[in-house]
Formats: C-alpha cells, sequence, structure tokens
C-alpha cells in the first residue's frame, strides 16, 4: 500500500500484531493532542494493518490492567476528537488494529480484509472493543466474533456497517475520500457524533434537549457563521 502518511497532516498507523504497552498508547495520545491543537477542519487518517495470514497470537500479551485502562482511555479520547477520522483496513485487523478501527468515523478496506477480535488464552480478549461492536451492529450479529473470534470478511463487514467501502485499492480510494471530506467542521461533527454514542441509551425524552441545543447551535452557525456558536451544547464539550 503506497505511503498514506502524505495525504493528510495527521497520520496515525497501528500494527494489529503488537502487544499493548505504554509507548502504544502514548502515540494514540500523541496524535490526538496534535489533532486537538489543529485546525478547526482536521481530518486524522489512520492506517490500521496486521499480519497477512492465520497467525493469531495472544494478545495483549504481558501488560497489567492499568496499561488496559490507560489504552481504553486512549481509545475513548480518540474516538471523541473534534476532527473526522478516516481509517484504512490492511490484512487482519485484530488487536489495537480492530480497537482504533471501531472508534473511527469512516472506514475503507481491501476484499481481502479482516477483522477478528483478539484471543486471550482460550478465550477471546474482553475488552471495550465488544462493547463498540455490539453497539454498532448489534448483539445478534456482534455474538460470534464476539464470543468465539469468528471472523468477519470485508464483504459481511460492510455488508453489517463495520466497513464504509470495500474496494480494490483503498489507497486511491482513500484520497478521494479525504477531497470530499475536506473542509468538514470536526466540531459540529463530534457533536452530532457524541448524539448517536447516546442514542441506544437515552430516552426519547432525555435526548430532546440535547438534539434542540444542538439543532439550534445549528440554525445559528448556518445564519451567522461559526463565531455566533460557542461553548457547550446541552452537555456536549466543543
Amino acid at each position: 500500500m503506497s505511503d498514506l502518511s502524505r495525504l493528510t497532516d495527521f497520520y496515525l498507523e497501528l500494527d494489529g500484531s503488537g502487544a499493548l504497552s505504554v509507548p502504544l498508547v502514548d502515540q494514540v495520545n500523541a496524535v490526538c493532542r496534535q489533532v486537538g491543537d489543529g485546525k478547526k477542519d482536521a481530518i486524522l487518517l489512520v492506517r490500521v494493518a496486521g499480519a497477512r495470514g492465520d497467525a493469531d497470537a495472544p494478545w495483549p500479551y504481558d501488560v497489567d490492567v492499568h496499561t488496559v485502562n490507560q489504552w481504553e482511555r486512549a481509545l475513548r479520547r480518540l474516538e471523541r476528537l473534534p476532527a473526522v477520522t478516516v481509517a484504512v483496513v490492511d490484512g487482519v485487523c485484530r488487536g489495537p488494529a480492530l480497537d482504533v478501527l471501531l472508534t473511527t468515523d469512516y472506514r475503507l478496506a481491501a476484499p481481502d480484509a479482516r477483522l477478528r477480535v483478539a484471543s486471550v488464552g482460550r478465550s477471546t480478549w474482553p475488552g471495550m472493543a465488544l462493547h463498540r461492536l455490539a453497539n454498532q451492529v448489534g448483539v445478534a450479529r456482534a455474538r460470534q466474533a464476539a464470543l468465539f473470534g469468528t471472523d468477519l470478511d470485508a464483504p459481511r463487514a460492510g455488508d453489517w456497517g463495520l466497513l464504509d467501502e470495500v474496494v480494490e485499492d483503498p489507497a486511491a480510494r482513500c484520497r478521494e475520500v479525504l477531497d470530499r471530506l475536506a473542509g468538514t467542521s470536526g466540531k459540529e461533527l463530534s457533536i452530532r457524533r457524541q448524539l448517536l454514542f447516546e442514542a441506544s441509551s437515552t430516552s426519547f425524552e432525555d435526548a430532546l434537549g440535547s438534539h434542540l441545543a444542538a439543532c439550534d447551535r445549528a440554525l445559528r452557525l448556518a445564519s451567522t457563521g461559526p463565531d455566533a456558536a460557542p461553548g457547550m451544547v446541552a452537555g456536549v464539550t466543543g
């Protein structure tokens, strides 16, 4: 795959065959800081890669639960960035690669890509990837992958909405997607992303206030520009 790092100002590459470690956590936190300090219409491009084969060494290897907690917090930070996040999948997406993929907004993959929940001992790794899978595709669809580590090939992941596009040349298509998304307000996208996150756990009545506040913000932005809508939207930090 071509050098995707040249396509955007912000780039993150995760190796799905690697161990969970403090440097890995630091890598994700560092790019989150860079994006947060960058321009308002930033796009973060993520390449999530893994081995092309059936090798599936246990993950996350020799770590303690404190490091796992740090990792999950870094993923949550990535998931809430005020920026568009685009992912390109290469090979078997497992371990940290799957974790990161499930936090992104737009996902591209080649037809031979696969998604796999990593194993620990003789069971699947019970990290927050299971939570995201269930929220994004439903418990019934996530069950085989979450409980038994059953692979999801790219066509099925695309049908389920875990991948947005399955194309022969993800790198070439990535350029087109980045061009199309250029200028998207990361702050506005993050507000809508959070409303989606909360939809499955919030009643209509409780959600209404947040949605009305977001609508009010959108109307003010449309009429007077971005300077007219600072601050917070009903609990959604801007």
